[in-house]
């Protein structure tokens, strides 16, 4: 994981989440590129540049932002981007090739009930990019205990599991596997990727109506301090793809939580 993007809103967290990625980076050798995008629109009868004044002020408020951190040694960089978050994020993707997304659960909502705001939720949903959500105001610290939780063995994207792998490499760690049978599990299921069943320490089988039903039925046992799990149409977040914005009643993690790619 070389190159880390951090989405920055306009949320008391920020902060913490930047301090979060840039702990995390330090122990991966990753420059940290911190992102925000902006949006304008022309008002008439004026001879002001909005977009000039706008981007401006987008980029002061990184730099304030960047400021208020111990940077360590980590390299930073800020990127300001006009236009829609997810085709920005993507538009840096491909020029730079990011590795990991590092963002706060909630981005500019401000409603307690919130888990994952509409920002938030929507890069969750429309990106491929591998995403580490940090819980609030949480500090860095070194993995121990990993539960890997998925309703079918079966990675179709071939590089999935890396940021996982890399993880568990850095800790010398294996991860435990809670394998969730639900309602239109197949047998094939069963069957682990060989990806997965090198990272395995333990593997739960357990059947529920949904993968999140079975976390909550398995959390306490396991004890985890990183919860991974994929981005699947028929996984994790079955649930939740209709829309962006995701309450805390309908999901909610208050440990580190890694999304992997893997849509079918």
């Amino acid at each position: 994981m070389k190159h880390i993007l951090v989405p920055i809103g306009s949320t008391e967290n920020a902060e913490s989440t930047l301090q979060y990625a840039i702990d995390f980076a330090t122990e991966f050798n990753a420059k940290v590129f911190v992102f925000r995008a902006y949006s304008a629109q022309k008002k008439a009868g004026t001879m002001v540049n909005i977009d000039k004044i706008i981007q401006r002020e987008t980029k002061l408020y990184l730099r304030t932002m960047v400021q208020s951190v111990d940077r360590k040694e980590v390299e930073v960089q800020l990127i300001s981007a006009k236009g829609n978050v997810i085709t920005s994020i993507e538009a840096v993707h491909k020029e730079l090739g990011i590795d990991l997304i590092i963002m706060g659960p909630k981005s500019n909502s401000i409603k307690e009930e919130v888990f994952l705001g509409s920002t938030s939720g929507s890069i969750v949903k429309k990106t491929e990019i591998p995403i580490l959500i940090a819980p609030k105001n949480s500090t860095f610290s070194a993995f121990k205990n990993i539960l890997t939780v998925f309703n079918s063995g079966v990675i179709k994207e071939e590089k999935a599991l890396e940021p996982l792998q890399k993880i568990m490499n850095k800790y010398q760690l294996k991860s435990n596997l809670l394998l969730v049978k639900t309602p239109k599990h197949i047998e094939s299921d069963l069957v682990l990727d060989a990806g997965l069943e090198s990272l395995k320490a333990k593997l739960t089988i357990t059947e529920n109506a949904t993968a999140y039903q079975g976390v909550l039925e398995h959390f306490q046992s396991h004890n985890p301090d990183l919860l991974c799990v994929f981005r699947r149409k028929r996984g994790f977040f079955k649930k939740l793809w209709e829309k962006n914005t995701v309450l805390k009643k309908e999901f909610y993690c208050n440990i580190p939580l890694l999304i992997l790619s893997g849509k079918e």
